[in-house]
């Protein structure tokens, strides 16, 4: 049955699949070890190769090359050295990651991760195992969650074992009520009254807690500094931390603005009746506010709650209108930050608007950025994009565009406004690109904007001496990392004087939709993947580790894992088998297994059995580590979740289904059927809509209920027959021990 849905309901073509998740966010279904992606390593684009015999780039003609700004800089891609992908060897560490957020490297290597849903994983170096060691309860409206994780910049798993998190906790927010099925009370109002948007006002909340005996412990919280936050609408909270060699604390903020609605341009709406939250001048142009900043402040020591303000940050405590915690402004969304440990160089990538091109009457298309920050700043969000790129004044009740702004002294007229009128002046970032290939940075290639500022490597010649190295070597010492989680690559930026140079690394490896890095003590990058989906659990997120294996072409074992069966009653006799397990060197291998993920070995061999006389969710891990010669004794790990008693929900929408279509703008009813051997509670389920663009997505609204509706944003600035948008609902549930989720994506009307 084809359904039209105008108004009062919508929906549209693609598949429903129901996923069963365990409650740490982690797929309850047989598992293998991780094969890899499907999509293509990152390849040159026809100008540059690899001279071997020199270990350098070589460029043609039209490829790399120098390029020259305005005031005359050297900008652009250079001959240097060049990753020799064949001596690196990506090895997966946790292939079923939740949705992966952020990553933190402890002292013994291990991996704490987090996941928006409130989840952090560690992954035990060494054994492999991977455990869920904490759980913070938080707010879940469009990007908001668990944002990061941080080690106390004297972290030590003895004196000082404290870790930083940003998280939104669920305060007394409006959410949704599932009896009223045509109004969605979570969602923050687009136009009302000033009383009708302040009950959204909330904070996300930089806390530190104790990590000992493998545990956060909740009880343990000691809370630093609030950053206010627009609820019920989206986007944008920024989140990430990094420490400087003083151990200040700097926090990249987003503008916690709505882009959807002015067109992929600024958003500048000062209109009376609307939402703020559609002014980014009253968060990120604002020298009174804490949002779309770098903030950076002194945390108190030990178990001290609370902070101080350090010197040398952009206004100096007292002055009026000011916050004295900010250090750089005029940020969009500074999604990922770094820090150059050695010269507290800030590395700082901005994403970008969402106009495909420039129109002389509103401002340039959207360009990314990635800027070294080494004294107070302000990058122009939203008045410039670049110091030499402004946007036009626009008046939203009009529809009629004014001057350019001046991004050499920009004024902040908003009525928003609540700090000073007249601003600093707009610093130009080191890089900068948009949609298509950029002249001055032609290896960034084309496509989607999203950049990530990465760890810049810190050569340590004792991790040459480790038994089994993986450390990178020298060249790459003091070179910080860009990424980009659209279009699937790693940059080296070599910083100079008169410009930047770029480098491909480990151009030979996937990384697919990178979303946090760092280098471990280990010398080796730890990088965790999003994978291509939308705000839930992807097949291709995991956790990884790249090493470099120049000075041991011994590679790591590639380990499978299956059990049969995976689910069932008390007592379960399960057959495991590591069938397909290889080592790329032809080595010996030895086989351990952990039955039931405490982190002890339970047995040996290649195909043990094992019973299972409780009930519970078990990941089951096999350890695989090669023998008989140098440099041996390097192992990986692939797990498989059992499931004893309880059975994992499974969801699937009644509707919308694939057959019905929709416009943007509709109202699409939903209805969703659970399956549980346990009592359900329609109260417990949740609808989200995401708005999907590509291979990512915004999340805009929450509904509970199995039966429901929510309305789909009008995506301004975006064309749905040619930007690959669609409406894409997310349902979950949990019935308390188990949690299961469905996923249904639609696409517009008329488009292919």
């Amino acid at each position: 049955m084809r359904r039209r849905f105008s108004g009062a309901g919508a929906a549209a073509a693609a598949a429903a699949i129901a996923i069963p998740l365990t409650l740490a966010g982690a797929l309850a279904v047989p598992a293998t070890g991780h094969e890899g992606h499907s999509h293509q390593a990152d390849q040159d684009q026809g100008h540059a190769g690899h001279d071997h015999a020199t270990g350098t780039l070589r460029t043609g003609g039209s490829g790399h090359g120098y390029g020259y700004e305005a005031d005359g800089r050297k900008t652009g891609d250079r001959k240097v050295a060049a990753a020799d992908s064949p001596t690196f060897q990506k090895v997966t560490l946790n292939d079923r990651p939740g949705e992966p957020m952020d990553l933190a490297v402890l002292p013994n290597s291990d991996v704490l991760h987090t996941t928006r849903a409130g989840v952090i994983w560690r992954n035990d170096a060494r054994t492999g195992v991977n455990s869920v060691v904490g759980k913070i309860d938080v707010y879940n409206h469009d990007e908001e969650g668990l944002q990061s994780i941080a080690l106390d910049p004297n972290f030590s798993m003895k004196k000082n074992n404290w870790v930083y998190l940003y998280y939104s906790p669920p305060l007394k927010t409006p959410k949704d009520d599932p009896a009223t099925l045509s109004i969605n009370e979570g969602d923050a109002p687009l136009e009302g009254k000033p009383w009708q948007f302040k009950k959204y006002k909330g904070y996300i909340q930089l806390s530190k807690f104790k990590y000992a005996n493998g545990k956060v412990w909740n009880g343990t919280e000691r809370k630093i500094m609030q950053v206010p936050v627009d609820r019920g609408i989206c986007c944008h909270v920024g989140g990430d931390i990094v420490f400087d060699s003083a151990g200040n604390l700097l926090l990249a903020t987003g503008d916690d603005s709505n882009p959807f609605e002015s067109d992929g341009f600024a958003p500048l709406d000062e209109r009376a009746m609307r939402n703020p939250a559609f002014d980014a001048q009253r968060t990120a142009a604002n020298t009174n506010d804490l949002r779309g900043k770098i903030l950076r402040i002194k945390p108190k020591a030990g178990a001290k709650a609370g902070y101080t303000i350090p010197k040398g940050n952009l206004f100096k405590k007292g002055t009026p209108k000011t916050k004295p915690q900010i250090y750089a402004m005029g940020l969009r969304n500074p999604f990922r930050i770094e820090i150059n440990p050695r010269t507290d160089d800030l590395y700082v990538a901005d994403y970008s608007p969402d106009a495909n091109t420039a129109d002389p009457k509103r401002g340039p298309a959207g360009h990314g950025k990635w800027a070294v920050i080494d004294k107070p700043s302000n990058y122009g969000w939203p008045y410039c994009a670049t110091r030499r790129l402004p946007y036009n004044d626009y008046n939203f009740a009009t529809e009629k565009s004014g001057k350019k702004f001046n991004c050499k002294a920009p004024v902040n007229t908003s009525v928003h406004n609540t700090g000073l009128r007249k601003l600093p002046p707009v610093v130009q970032p080191e890089i900068w690109y948009t949609y298509p290939k950029s002249k001055q940075f032609p290896l960034l290639g084309e496509g989607g904007i999203s950049p990530m500022a990465g760890p810049a490597y810190q050569y340590d010649k004792r991790t040459e001496k480790q038994k089994q190295p993986v450390a990178w070597p020298r060249r790459f010492s003091g070179t910080p990392l860009l990424y980009e989680w659209s279009r699937d690559w790693v940059r080296g930026v070599n910083v100079k004087r008169n410009g930047v140079a770029l480098q491909k690394v480990i151009a030979g490896i996937v990384t697919d939709n990178p979303m946090d890095m760092e280098f471990g003590p280990d010398g080796a990058l730890y990088i965790l993947e999003y994978g291509d989906g939308y705000f839930a659990e992807n097949p291709d997120a995991q956790l990884s580790r790249v090493d470099f294996l120049g000075g041991s072409p011994n590679r790591s074992p590639k380990p499978k894992i299956s059990a049969d069966p995976v689910n069932g009653k008390k007592p379960l006799k399960v057959q495991f088998s590591s069938k397909g397990t290889k080592d790329p060197d032809g080595d010996k291998l030895r086989y351990k297994w952990d039955f039931n993920g405490d982190g002890k070995f339970d047995a040996t061999g290649r195909n043990p059995v094992h019973t299972y006389k409780k009930n519970g969710l078990f990941r089951a891990t096999l350890t695989v580590t090669d023998v008989g010669g140098k440099h041996r004794g390097r192992h990986a790990s692939a797990d498989i979740d059992v499931l004893v008693g309880n059975q994992a929900p499974v969801l699937e929408f009644v509707t919308p289904t694939p057959e019905d279509t929709f416009e943007f703008g509709d109202v699409v009813q939903y209805e969703v059927k659970v399956t549980d051997d346990q009592p359900v509670d329609c109260n417990d389920v949740t609808v989200t809509y995401i708005l999907g663009h590509a291979t990512h997505g915004h999340p805009q609204s929450t509904a509970g209920g199995c039966t429901g509706s929510l309305r789909t944003t009008v995506p301004g600035g975006h064309d749905p027959a040619t930007d690959d948008l669609s409406a894409v609902f997310v349902a979950q549930y949990s019935d308390g021990r188990q949690a299961g989720s469905a996923e249904v994506r639609l696409q517009p009307s008329g488009s292919n």
